[in-house]
């Protein structure tokens, strides 16, 4: 137990270290990433991509139109089961799932869509980000800094429970079908025997754990 927590807490800082990584690295649209830790029946996942490949929009959305798009793709995203289809046998459910919307001016967050309460470190990492991010960009100059407003990425944490892990052989990423503008999955695979890393693409959207 104390293993499989320590891979899930891993897996859930993730997120964060890549946003930083991010700021100093180029934004490449079409490229998301998936973080999966598996430790005896409990799999957490941590999943990214920018917003231009979720919602076709990178802004900092204002209209009621852009508005219910991004509610639309937070209520998709928290059923990760849909977007990420795991074998039938192993028998696999949702136990927590929480969503968001970030953008690197400070005014492109939106409320997490959760299946349960998030972690109260979590409002402390989000709040903090926040802060950093409005004090370093100010209301001014929207469209000079388009290309860093535009910045904008979807997170999700997820956590599961699978009756039969050992059947979780293969994932197929339905994600593909449901956001078009979706290229490439990032993935990384952490379990008690190490790591894997794979590279999904839309042309072949089936990742074969079996090999």
């Amino acid at each position: 137990m104390k293993q499989a927590l320590s891979l899930i807490a891993l897996v859930a800082a993730l997120p964060a270290l890549a946003e930083q990584s991010r700021q100093l690295d180029a934004h490449e649209h079409g490229v998301g990433t998936l973080d999966i830790a598996i430790e005896g029946r409990t799999v957490g996942m941590a999943f990214e991509a920018p917003g231009a490949d979720i919602v076709g929009f990178e802004y900092a959305a204002t209209s009621d139109a852009d508005l219910a798009t991004i509610a639309r793709a937070l209520a998709t995203l928290s059923a990760p089961l849909d977007l990420f289809v795991m074998p039938d046998a192993a028998g696999c459910t949702v136990v927590e799932a929480k969503a968001e919307l970030e953008g690197e001016d400070g005014h492109g967050e939106h409320p997490e869509h959760d299946e349960e309460h998030h972690d109260d470190h979590d409002d402390d990492d989000h709040e903090e980000h926040a802060e950093h991010d409005h004090d370093d960009h100010g209301h001014d100059g929207h469209a000079d800094h388009a290309d860093d407003a535009g910045h904008t990425a979807f997170h999700a944490t997820y956590r599961l429970t699978c009756d039969t892990p050992d059947a979780l052989t293969a994932i197929n990423f339905a994600y593909f079908e449901t956001f078009p503008n979706a290229q490439e999955v990032e993935v990384q695979i952490i379990t008690g025997s190490g790591a894997q890393a794979f590279e999904v693409e839309r042309a072949a959207p089936l990742l074969d754990l079996g090999r």
